[in-house]
């Protein structure tokens, strides 16, 4: 299973980053996906995630109204849109993947495979 994110950097608070990320190895179509990030000095939060029709997502507190997350799976790929952004944002971000079931995913644990993770950096 290969998860490879792109799409991190660095922006200016208030500026927009949309990350990437491509599945392979194992049924996209029939995985639910999610974003995680670790901020320096902390531990690993919950981002949002994404069902595998892409009919249902769900969001941490933090980062409603602020993070969309998406996918084309035709492409293999889910995408998420970060607006608003704010030096707090500073993060590394995960995506990970889990074979689709009912429930509710915003566990770490709960996710069988991650990415490398790309670095967000958001500047004052």
């Amino acid at each position: 299973v290969h998860i490879v994110e792109s799409g991190g950097g660095l922006v200016q608070a208030g500026g927009s980053l949309r990350l990437s990320c491509v599945v392979s190895g194992i049924r996209f179509g029939d995985s639910h996906i999610g974003w995680f990030r670790r901020a320096p000095g902390k531990g690993r939060e919950f981002g949002g995630y994404i069902t595998s029709s892409g009919a249902n997502t769900k969001y941490a507190d933090s980062v409603k109204g602020r993070f969309t997350i998406s996918r084309d799976n035709a492409k293999n790929t889910v995408y998420l849109q970060m607006n608003s952004l704010k030096p707090q944002h500073t993060a590394v971000y995960y995506c990970a993947a889990r074979p689709r079931r009912s429930g509710d995913y915003p566990i770490a644990r709960q996710y069988n495979y991650w990415g490398q993770g790309p670095q967000v950096t958001v500047s004052s």
